[in-house]
């Protein structure tokens, strides 16, 4: 009998591996952290702790997501310079 939140694992997995392609670090490094994350639980059955680790995981897609958002910030604020100066 196949795991009904199979799907959201997948969908999960395939979201952090694409926004991993942009981790400061490197994507190889962050794919191989995410599949030794995901191997690490891959014998869970309990669908209590399974949706735990799924709201964990979603959790960290918003933390890269506001990572990417303040790195690209940063670099748009450091990049402009003002036209003139009131001194």
């Amino acid at each position: 009998m196949a795991n009904p939140l199979r799907g959201q694992v997948i969908k999960l997995y395939k979201t952090l591996l694409y926004l991993g392609r942009e981790y400061p670090q490197g994507a190889a490094y962050f794919r191989g952290r995410l599949k030794s994350a995901f191997m690490k639980n891959k014998d869970v059955e309990d669908p209590e702790k399974i949706q735990k680790l799924v709201a964990r995981g979603d959790f960290v897609i918003k933390e890269l997501e506001a990572l990417y958002f303040l790195r690209k910030y940063r670099a748009m604020k450091k990049s402009w310079k003002p036209r003139y100066q009131t001194d």
